[in-house]
C-alpha cells in the first residue's frame, strides 16, 4: 500500500509550481480545504487535495460555458482525447457543478517538485491548445451550421 499524499505535501508542491512560475508562494497555495488555483498568461490552473484518498488533482482551464453546453459537445471533446489528441498528460474532465472543462490529471503519491512543474506546465500548454483549435474542432462537427 503506498502512502497517501498529505495537506501538507500537497501544499508544498502547489506552493513550488507557484514560485518557479515567479508568483507568490507563501501567499498562494492551497486553503485550509485543500483548493487553490493560479493564471498564468492566457492560462488558468486549478488544485485540489483530495483527503480521503490523499491525491493531488491538477485540472488546466479548457472552457467556462455559460449555459450547459450542447448535447454531444463534451463526447466530442472526449473523442479527440480518444483519437490521441495530446491532452498534456491530462484527461478531458467536465465538471457540471462550475459547466467548466478542463485538463485534468491526479497524483497518488508525491512526484519531484521539478516532475510536478513539468508534468503541470505540459497540462497547461494543452489546455490552451485545445481551448482554441480543438474547441474550433468540436464545434465545427457539433454545433450544426445556420
Amino acid at each position: 500500500m503506498t502512502a497517501r499524499m498529505t495537506l501538507e505535501e500537497a501544499q508544498r508542491l502547489v506552493q513550488s509550481f507557484i514560485r518557479a512560475h515567479g508568483g507568490d508562494a507563501q501567499a498562494s497555495g492551497l486553503n485550509a480545504k485543500g483548493f487553490g488555483g493560479a493564471a498564468l498568461g492566457d492560462a488558468q490552473v486549478y488544485f485540489e487535495h483530495v483527503k480521503d484518498s490523499g491525491a493531488l488533482k491538477c485540472s488546466a482551464l479548457i472552457y467556462r460555458f455559460r449555459d450547459a453546453p450542447r448535447p454531444g459537445v463534451i463526447d466530442g471533446f472526449r473523442d479527440e482525447e480518444k483519437k490521441g489528441t495530446d491532452a498534456g498528460g491530462g484527461k478531458v474532465d467536465y465538471e457540471t457543478e462550475n459547466k467548466s472543462l478542463f485538463l485534468s490529471r491526479t497524483y497518488g503519491v508525491v512526484p519531484s517538485e521539478q516532475q510536478f512543474k513539468e508534468d503541470v506546465d505540459r497540462l497547461v500548454e494543452a489546455s490552451l491548445v485545445w481551448g482554441d483549435e480543438v474547441f474550433n474542432r468540436v464545434a465545427d462537427r457539433v454545433i450544426p451550421a445556420k
